[in-house]
């Protein structure tokens, strides 16, 4: 048995590593630049770089961006869409919206199936599932046979009413894989049993798509970590905040398309009931993008309604995570109408912000921080060296424009990008119907502790948490997540008509299915817990909300009060007199993993050993420059006090506490920054 827990959180620009040593409950971290060429490389250097033997795993999870990576960059296998006769164009009709709604000139991304290699069957299954023209096989083998020529590697099949009955989708499923060797094939019906055909359509080709991408890459990253003597599974993060066994990623690829994306909420989550915080904003702030994710009364919000690209959604259950093109490596510009702005483009890790030194003359938020004397010019232990003059030439388009110096240019892009992320914040809590002053927030990431209190200052949030390794606190909840399965149905009446027998067979049938899942994935039966969800919505609305409800079901009473409570929540509304209609059941079937403890600390030394230098930072409070105290981080005792300015180093972070602000650490050693009554 290995002693070695291991989560890997790939990026982007970084990849980022956790270990936790089951034995001595010690804490290591590494990071290592991300290999997006060759994912699964840079997850194994990652690794190495943390000098763990792969014989001494325990446990490996991971979040990849690979999926999400994919979809963006349109590097996907030849794949085909075989729909029912007069419905192959449902994906590039979408639903005739657009992101921007005052943009007539922007048009929405091209589907990932263009219309050559898009087919019909002539078939037809009635509204109630009843089969009214049945599928006949020689159709299914000459289509198969175009295909075979075509050279298509990939099928997503999608018939209209398949989420009733999938009988004919299962048919043609069974007939191309006959007929087609090495082709990978998913049905609507096996994928996503669910009305509206759009969203169906859409996640079933999401999953083609991804199916034979990530099948190869968890082969090749199996191979490598077998090399290096690591035997059993590899735990892959989704979108639903849990995990699955590698044998599984292959068959539903769409839940992977956001892996590691929700890694960063539960952890945010974990740090935040640390400290003793139920309500809290998670802010992920990388080199890329910020992701920001919300927990309220314990809870992390989870929502159907996501995508990587507008107009094709992903229709399983995601922990809602808003993200925006915010991070340590977000350029800086002056746009057509003379106004500065930050992101959403980015450096990326090559070549990366100018102080990088690979040859990019754009500024960054990185560029901005190290002419102000916030970043050092040495991260990453000693690693990597940043070059102040590279930042300095990077900025003058700005201070030209502006007529600023250096530093109010940077300034000011910092400024710009604080902007960006506090509409994030207000997206994801006022326009819910939250207060952020109700909440604590979470920053980490790379980049996130640079930011985090002027965000909250903004916010009127009252404590900023920077947990002890902020820039792996990703990785962190790979470890932290079960194994997780949503099992979905549509099911569509009126609360009158519905009978309570009725429903809860319908739930012992979708358990059926989560336990069998659970077991695929070798979780023991005293491991398995399932959750049941309803989602209602009032009599002719469209928009629906899901509430939980008991097991087995005793009253639809108590589901239909929470349901008119939440609504109030949300939308400041609810009208108990008005009827309410049923429209979708949800298991969540969930397979329990030890998790690591995180290990108190005692109080040791004084502030005073954790005092590496002073040097001059630029704050706009104090008008300039100011002699401010640089502490290395891992040398801070519990129950530290410090008052702003200052700055706090570490391996994989900065943290900058502004003046007016104050921090402490506590025996976890986070850091709580709030500011000064």
């Amino acid at each position: 048995m290995g002693r070695y827990r291991v989560a890997v959180d790939a990026g982007g620009t970084f990849t980022d590593v956790f270990v936790f040593n089951e034995q001595t409950n010690e804490i290591d971290v590494a990071k290592t630049p991300s290999m997006p060429e060759n994912p699964e490389r840079g997850v194994v250097n990652g690794i190495e770089a943390a000098g763990i033997p792969g014989d001494e795993i325990s446990l490996l999870s991971h979040g990849t961006t690979v999926g999400t990576n994919a979809l963006i960059e349109r590097k996907l296998p030849k794949t085909a869409l075989i729909a029912t006769k007069g419905f192959r164009d449902v994906t590039e009709i979408r639903r005739g919206t657009k992101l921007d709604l005052w943009d007539a000139y922007k048009d929405v991304a091209p589907p990932y199936i263009e219309r050559r290699n898009r087919f019909e069957i002539d078939e037809r299954v009635d509204y109630e599932g009843n089969v009214l023209r049945e599928v006949q096989g020689e159709d299914v083998k000459a289509l198969a046979q175009t295909l075979k020529q075509k050279g298509i590697q990939s099928v997503a099949i999608c018939f209209m009413n398949a989420y009733v009955n999938g009988e004919n989708e299962g048919k043609v499923k069974a007939l191309l894989e006959e007929e087609l060797d090495d082709v990978y094939v998913c049905a609507s019906s096996q994928v996503l049993p669910e009305i509206f055909e759009h969203e169906r359509m859409s996640t079933t080709i999401i999953n083609a798509v991804l199916g034979p991408i990530m099948n190869q890459y968890m082969g090749e990253l199996e191979n490598h970590m077998d090399e290096k003597g690591y035997k059993d599974d590899i735990l892959v993060l989704h979108s639903g905040g849990g995990v699955m066994t590698s044998e599984m990623v292959p068959r539903l690829s769409a839940r992977v398309a956001s892996s590691g994306i929700a890694a960063g909420a539960i952890a945010s989550k974990h740090i935040a009931q640390l400290c003793g915080f139920n309500n809290a904003i998670g802010l992920d702030m990388g080199g890329t993008s910020c992701d920001i994710s919300l927990m309220y009364e314990g809870d992390l919000p989870v929502t159907k309604d996501w995508y990587i690209e507008y107009g094709y959604p992903i229709g399983f259950p995601s922990v809602e995570v808003r993200t925006i093109g915010a991070g340590g490596g977000s350029l800086a510009y002056i746009d057509e109408g003379g106004s500065l702005r930050s992101g959403p483009e980015s450096a990326g890790a090559q070549p990366g912000p100018a102080c990088y030194g690979l040859g990019a003359e754009e500024p960054t938020n990185t560029d901005a921080n190290l002419i102000l004397g916030r970043l050092n010019d040495q991260l990453l232990g000693g690693q990597m060296s940043l070059d102040r003059k590279a930042a300095v030439k990077a900025v003058q388009s700005i201070c030209e424009t502006f007529d600023f110096n250096e530093y109010e240019a940077a300034n000011a892009i910092l400024k710009v990008a604080n902007a960006n992320m506090s509409d994030a914040l207000r997206l994801i809590s006022v326009q819910k119907g939250y207060d952020p002053r109700d909440f604590a927030l979470v920053a980490f990431g790379g980049a996130g502790a640079l930011q985090s209190a002027y965000l909250a200052k903004e916010l009127e949030i009252p404590n900023v948490i920077v947990p002890t390794h902020p820039g792996v606190s990703a990785a962190l909840g790979c470890l932290l997540v079960d194994v997780r399965h949503d099992i979905t149905q549509t099911y569509v009446a009126n609360l009158e008509d519905i009978k309570e027998e009725e429903l809860e067979e319908k739930y012992k049938q979708m358990e059926e299915e989560a336990i069998g899942l659970l077991e695929k994935e070798k979780i023991p039966p005293k491991n398995m817990t399932l959750i049941r969800h309803l989602e209602m919505r009032y009599s002719g609305q469209w928009r629906s909300l899901e509430v939980a409800v008991s097991r087995p079901l005793d009253s639809l009473d108590k589901a239909v009060e929470k349901f008119h409570q939440e609504h109030e929540r949300a939308y400041a509304f609810s009208d108990p007199e008005k009827g309410v209609e049923v429209y979708g059941l949800r298991v969540e079937a969930v397979g329990t993993v030890s998790k690591p403890q995180l290990p108190k600390e005692q109080a040791e030394g004084t502030l005073e050993d954790a005092l590496k230098e002073h040097r001059d930072v630029y704050f706009e409070e104090t008008d300039g420059f100011v002699q401010t105290p640089i502490y290395n981080r891992v040398d801070m005792p519990v129950d530290s006090k410090i008052n702003g300015p200052a700055i706090i180093e570490q391996l994989d972070s900065t943290v900058v506490i502004p003046p007016e602000f104050q921090a402490s650490i506590d025996e976890y050693k986070n850091i709580i920054i709030s500011l000064m009554k």
